[in-house]
């Protein structure tokens, strides 16, 4: 499976960008600020429904735009198909498959499996759990069928709860007491029932997750250190009891003055975290520069070994890493490159070019054509 044709309209800094890849390696090279990661993170969106740069869509969409859209052709055994994503500012994201109807997001993600490995990726060890919860939700929407939709509908939950939550915490006095409480008991138990899900489903995602990264490390390493993904769920009762549900409940019941007096969802799947462990100990707060960043590139790839398995290989996003590396980083990179169907690889130097026989794209024309574009538009609009 490879990406042919990308097509961007208002994404980001790019008002409108066409580009054909090839297979193999496809190196985007220009200088920082012209918009080649813009391109890459589109195709991560497009597969995974997130971005390794933003938590929200706001920022993907163009300044002073209404939506952003991502187009792909996908050649896949033989034939080509057409993905549609568009992003508003504002709202749900909706998708399209060869021009078809409507559909939501959830219905072509996967489709184009994806692995992005970025500067940014050390923070998977190193960074706070935001990060982590992040990458768990992009694994769970390419390894487990439901996981996305289950984690939307929770997010939507946790935001009502909290807006309750905020309105008990604001109250003068004035506005009864009573309704606010009856809705906040149907909201947490919508939201037990939501996170006790959701933790099950991230226990058994950082579950296989485990096994591939701990060997992939000890391989990265020469088998010299041992190193594995300890989950660690807010929900603590889900792995403690084979019914969590009334000890949640007791919890909340125990907490709700913190919670009515602050107006925050103070429990729950929202504040989880997965520890990585360097011979039993935290990396974290033990492990060399190096060794995170081994750490985090055993991550993602034991995140592609797994999505491999499906049957198609993964595109390989490799966002201006080569720059940031020593030699032996850069060759293992390499050689794990090397074997993939397709890489997508963003330099900003052209000494940090890889020597792989690539297809270059050169970002800095790519501008220049996009502008021309969009001249033309302008004079077609005025003479209309």
């Amino acid at each position: 499976m490879r990406i042919s044709r990308l097509a961007l309209d208002h994404w980001r800094s790019w008002t409108s960008c066409v580009l054909d890849f090839e297979p193999g390696v496809n190196i985007l090279q220009g200088r920082n600020g012209l918009g080649k990661t813009n391109i890459v993170e589109a195709v991560e969106v497009l597969a995974t429904g997130g971005s390794h740069r933003v938590s929200s869509s706001l920022p993907l969409v163009q300044r002073g735009e209404r939506t952003a859209t991502v187009r792909a052709n996908v050649e896949d055994g033989g034939r080509t198909v057409t993905y549609e994503l568009t992003v508003p500012a504002r709202g749900a994201n909706r998708a399209r498959i060869n021009g078809g109807p409507s559909l939501y997001m959830r219905d072509i993600l996967g489709r184009i499996p994806c692995v992005t490995f970025a500067p940014e990726d050390q923070r998977l060890v190193a960074g706070d759990p935001a990060g982590r919860r992040g990458f768990l939700n992009q694994s769970g929407a390419l390894l487990s069928s439901g996981y996305y939709d289950l984690a939307q509908r929770f997010g939507r939950i946790a935001q009502q709860r909290g807006a309750l939550l905020k309105r008990i915490a604001g109250r003068d006095g004035r506005e009864p007491i009573d309704a606010a409480l009856s809705g906040l008991e149907i909201w947490t138990g919508q939201f037990i029932e939501a996170g006790v899900a959701l933790t099950r489903m991230r226990a058994e995602l950082v579950e296989r997750l485990d096994g591939p990264f701990g060997q992939i490390y000890a391989r990265l390493t020469g088998g010299t250190q041992r190193a594995r993904l300890v989950y660690e769920p807010n929900f603590e009762e889900v792995l403690a009891f084979e019914d969590p549900e009334p000890h949640i409940s007791e919890h909340f019941r125990r907490i709700y003055p913190g919670e009515a007096s602050r107006g925050v969802n103070l429990l729950g799947p929202q504040r989880d975290d997965v520890t990585v462990e360097l011979e039993g100990m935290p990396a974290r707060e033990y492990a060399s520069n190096g060794e995170m960043w081994t750490m985090a590139l055993a991550l993602k790839m034991a995140l592609f070994e797994l999505v491999g398995e499906s049957g198609a290989k993964p595109v390989v996003i490799l966002d201006d890493v080569f720059a940031q590396l020593d030699e032996s980083r850069r060759g293992q990179i390499l050689d794990f490159a090397a074997d993939q169907e397709q890489v997508l690889i963003t330099v900003a130097a052209h000494s940090d070019i890889p020597d792989a026989g690539a297809h270059v794209i050169d970002v800095a024309a790519l501008l220049d054509d996009s502008d021309s574009d969009a001249d033309m538009d302008a004079v077609a609009g005025a003479g209309a």
